[in-house]
């Protein structure tokens, strides 16, 4: 005669297999779902890179004058400008009157704090090619001319 805890220890341990198969059976498709979604995904994002790669083969071949005709940025130095003022002789007043800022401007960027704005790099990169006797000029015709109404 089989022992009564024999038998329910086995009836345990068949019902607990029958829960845990139904739990992992929901947690597989479950899984599976996400696969075939994550997959689906990547072949949408390697068919977006193929547009994109074909887009961006289109414009260049479409507008390869607009790439040659593109300016090289123009570089600044904090140290080069303080340079450029002391060789002209101009106070900061002076070189921000010249470039189109103030003078705390011009001392900010001297001192790295700030940078000058794209509008400013081509007025400041002049003045490499200015001498003193230009700068003199340049800065006489400018504090005579009236100062523009805003």
């Amino acid at each position: 005669m089989p022992n009564i805890a024999s038998v329910f220890k086995d009836e345990i341990v068949r019902v607990a297999r029958k829960e845990i198969r139904n739990e992992l059976a929901a947690l597989k498709k479950a899984s599976a779902a996400h696969r075939a979604e994550i997959a689906a995904l990547k072949r949408r994002a390697q068919d977006l890179e193929r547009e994109v790669k074909g887009l961006t083969r289109a414009v260049g071949k479409a507008v390869p004058a607009a790439r040659d005709a593109a300016v090289k940025p123009t570089r600044f130095s904090a140290k080069g400008l303080a340079s450029q003022r002391k060789r002209l002789a101009l106070s900061a007043a002076d070189c921000g009157l010249l470039v189109g800022a103030s003078g705390q401007s011009v001392y900010n960027w001297e001192a790295g704090t700030a940078r000058p704005r794209a509008s400013h790099l081509a007025a400041i990169a002049s003045l490499r090619s200015m001498g003193k006797k230009e700068a003199a000029a340049r800065l006489r015709e400018l504090r005579a001319s009236p100062a523009p109404a805003a």
